[in-house]
């Protein structure tokens, strides 16, 4: 019978912000992944009446915003959405003024931009947990959700628990370009144990310092690789994962981008070069014909919603943990 992880390693986590997947441990990590399935399963905390969570998104956004919302909301709390367009964040108030004055209202921020540094400004002033929804850097809720779907393929128990440690040793491959999405995925799998292969055309691979870090904090004999090969990223996998192109803020790069990544979309003579089991994953939106073929998103591989769904049971468990709702 697998080991449930401790949840007393969340209890530090209370006040804290998460910026990037490397703020966590592997037993946090891992923590919080099992107390996700528990809230999906109807397990977990207490309503926390009263606890407001602010929203500042500066790029757009379909699941993080709606997925967030539901979260607290199932948590008892609200959410405030501050779009820079009604606030005065959009009109260059200073993210130190902002901070300070949102903490003062707010019980955690949610802040979704363009650069990770932003993101730490907001952290540094504030005094209450800021949370990364997603910058040019990490995408750390979506990969808490990402190795959820994971586990619940392959880790999954008889009692509706995720023995996680069966995770150690499989592998999740990336197809496409080396993102935010890429870096956390390389980050949280290596706490994981899972061995993460990361597939680029040449000129676009990962930031080689988060490639650094993510093989130093590797669990359990994981590896993390860049290779700049579809079919050799591929081989094997028990999970392969894509992303469009070209990123929110890149658009002006995509028929460029078409080029460079043509024969890398994941289509049903790419996945044939995996696992048998493999599941494919992809973070939506999709451009079908473009980094994945209608036939794969659609087909019987496909746990995309299934991962799209799990962005709100990730983030409410997260929630959870920083508002000190355990």
């Amino acid at each position: 019978m697998a080991r449930p992880a401790d949840r007393s390693v969340l209890s530090s986590l209370r006040g804290s912000d998460l910026l990037s997947s490397a703020d966590l441990s592997p037993e946090q990590t891992r923590a919080l992944l099992e107390l996700a399935a528990d809230l999906k399963a109807g397990r977990g905390p207490g309503p926390q009446q009263g606890r407001i969570l602010g929203l500042i998104f500066s790029k757009a956004s379909t699941r993080t915003r709606v997925s967030f919302s539901v979260a607290m909301a199932r948590l008892g709390g609200q959410t405030i959405d501050l779009l820079p367009t009604v606030t005065q964040v959009g009109r260059g108030e200073p993210v130190a003024d902002t901070a300070r004055v949102l903490s003062r209202y707010c019980d955690a921020l949610a802040i979704r931009t363009f650069a990770q540094t932003d993101l730490e400004a907001y952290a540094h002033w504030a005094t209450i947990p800021v949370i990364n929804a997603l910058t040019d850097r990490e995408h750390p809720c979506q990969a808490l959700a990402d190795y959820l779907t994971m586990a619940e393929a392959f880790a999954a128990t008889d009692g509706g628990g995720l023995a996680l440690e069966r995770l150690q040793g499989l592998r999740l491959a990336y197809v496409g370009d080396g993102n935010n999405v890429a870096h956390s995925l390389m980050l949280c799998g290596a706490l994981l144990g899972v061995t993460v292969s990361i597939g680029t055309p040449a000129g676009f691979a990962p930031d080689p310092k988060v490639l650094d870090q993510a093989r130093s904090l590797a669990q359990h004999g994981a590896t993390v690789t860049v290779v700049h090969d579809p079919v050799e990223a591929v081989r094997g996998a028990q999970a392969v994962y894509t992303d469009v192109w070209a990123s929110m803020g890149q658009e002006e790069e995509q028929d460029a981008r078409e080029r460079a990544f043509a024969g890398w979309c994941l289509d049903e003579a790419l996945l044939s070069e995996a696992d048998p089991r493999a599941i494919v994953l992809h973070c939506l939106p999709a451009h079908r014909g473009e980094e994945i073929s209608a036939g794969v998103i659609e087909g019987s591989a496909s746990r995309v919603f299934d991962q799209a769904e799990n962005r709100l049971h990730a983030q409410q468990a997260l929630l959870a943990t920083l508002l000190g709702a355990l």
